[in-house]
């Protein structure tokens, strides 16, 4: 067997496209979270601690050349070495609330699982032995 007919085998199994297909979705859903958290979740918890501004906090570890405002950008583009801890923050928080909504996702999908009707075994035709004593059973008790 070839190497191209093993990939093409390996390539279009279930399991492979639907893990292609989760990839593409996982990546869409993050996107959602990404702007859950900037757009909605952060300014509203900026707004409860003094308008805390996340991805404004860093810490400057190297020496700023003269002129160079104090933002974040303008010292990332003056090659200032900053710890960005405030970017940290965001990022933690967007996963947080990313494993929250899959740990309910998950566990709707457990609940709607054990919820689904369960087909009833179908009766077991009894043994040909037991067809046969309940037959001989049966011509014993008939009169003669």
């Amino acid at each position: 067997m070839g190497m191209a007919q093993e990939f093409r085998e390996f390539a279009v199994k279930g399991n492979v496209i639907d893990l292609a297909v989760g990839v593409i979705i996982g990546a869409a859903f993050g996107k959602i979270v990404d702007s859950l958290v900037g757009d909605v979740i952060l300014p509203v918890v900026g707004a409860v601690f003094g308008k805390l501004d996340f991805s404004a906090l860093f810490l400057v570890l190297g020496p700023v050349p003269p002129g160079t405002a104090l933002t974040l950008d303008a010292l990332k583009k003056a090659g200032v070495p900053v710890l960005a801890y405030g970017n940290f923050i965001t990022v933690a928080v967007n996963f947080v609330i990313l494993a929250f909504v899959i740990f309910l996702m998950v566990k709707q999908i457990n609940r709607l699982k054990r919820k689904a009707p369960v087909a009833p075994a179908a009766a077991l035709a009894p043994a040909e032995e037991v067809v046969l004593l309940r037959e001989i059973r049966d011509n014993l008790r008939r009169p003669v």
